[in-house]
């Protein structure tokens, strides 16, 4: 089995690289650009751990903002699974700068999906976002096919990149599924990321900005699912592996799963949850998450039992993985 991958040096990217590396006999192409936040050193990471993985795996330098030339498509060859991560994912740099952002990522979508009309995969996987939903109150966990209602150009994006791909799926029959998560973290993550800040700014003895409000003399801040980024390429994998798409007709909108983590919680206990497991006092300021941020929402949700009645339960608990990341990341202090 050929596996292609966009994004495969991103922070998700590589970690589904090197997941379907250890989990499979699959050959494994990668698209990356290097223009953004992805980067070799990730893909470098798993290689160089794992050199008996290097002959399965074949990365292509290709900015998806632009087609493929037919030279990269013969370069990429036949491929049986598709997975789109490739996407500007940072809300803030939306925000400052929505125009480039936004078309950045509905070209990639496009790109993506013009190569899987000629290649006609088993599966094309396009990766999503919570944020699609917009915020959840409190008690609300978003289904599937909940209303698409996005607070801002990030989730906007994500929203029109998996409309294009649902287009794709009715008019060219394209074998889609969407899968939409919640916050990942992991080793090799970028520090503008929450996890990795929080991380950084402990062990220097920094202040950690926690998003929130305080009134009346109540400290309040937003909340999140984590999900360790290998639990996300777990669920992936057992999509691919058990759970075929279905084609229209035969059913009026494309699969759609939740990618969701066991444990909701709030900025603030999450940052004195890394400063305690890494054993560093916690110095922390709360910030107005709507005035230093609009389109910012304070706490997004998802139900996932859908994907858990299928068969799927994440490998790793939060707790243990949270440590893993920690513990990781002092020992390679570089990606500080």
């Amino acid at each position: 089995m050929r596996l292609l991958c966009s994004g495969v040096g991103g922070f998700i990217g590589s970690h589904f690289l090197e997941h379907v590396l250890e989990n499979t006999d699959w050959e494994v192409v990668g698209v990356a650009s290097w223009r953004h936040k992805g980067t070799p050193e990730r893909i470098e990471e798993v290689l160089s751990a794992n050199p008996q993985y290097r002959e399965r795996v074949t990365v292509i330098t290709h900015d998806l903002e632009s087609p493929f030339t037919p030279m990269t498509k013969k370069r990429i060859g036949q491929v049986d699974y598709i997975v789109n991560f490739a996407a500007e994912s940072h809300v803030d740099r939306s925000i400052t700068d929505p125009v480039p952002f936004i078309t950045n990522n509905v070209n990639v979508a496009l790109t993506m999906l013009e190569f899987a009309r000629e290649a006609n995969p088993q599966c094309f996987l396009q990766i999503s976002t919570d944020e699609v939903y917009g915020p959840a109150p409190m008690g609300v966990n978003h289904p599937e096919w909940s209303a698409i209602i996005p607070s801002n150009p990030y989730s906007a994006s994500k929203a029109c990149q998996e409309a294009i791909a649902t287009a794709y799926w009715r008019t060219y029959n394209i074998p889609l599924v969407i899968t939409n998560t919640m916050n990942n973290f992991g080793e090799m993550q970028d520090n503008e990321k929450f996890v990795p800040l929080i991380i950084k700014k402990v062990e220097e003895g920094g202040i950690v900005p926690v998003h929130g409000k305080v009134e009346d003399g109540v400290e309040h801040s937003g909340s999140r699912y984590y999900l360790h980024a290998r639990n996300h390429a777990d669920a992936i994998l057992f999509i691919l592996k058990h759970l075929p798409p279905k084609l229209f007709p035969q059913v009026d909108r494309p699969d759609r799963y939740n990618v969701v983590g066991d444990i909701e919680m709030n900025n603030l206990d999450m940052a004195r949850t890394v400063a305690r497991l890494a054993e560093k006092p916690l110095n922390y300021t709360i910030v107005d998450f709507h005035g230093t941020r609009p389109g910012h929402d304070p706490r997004y949700a998802l139900d996932g039992t859908k994907l858990k009645n299928m068969g799927w339960h994440a490998p790793l608990s939060f707790l243990d993985s949270l440590k893993r990341t920690i513990e990781w990341t002092r020992q390679h202090r570089l990606w500080l």
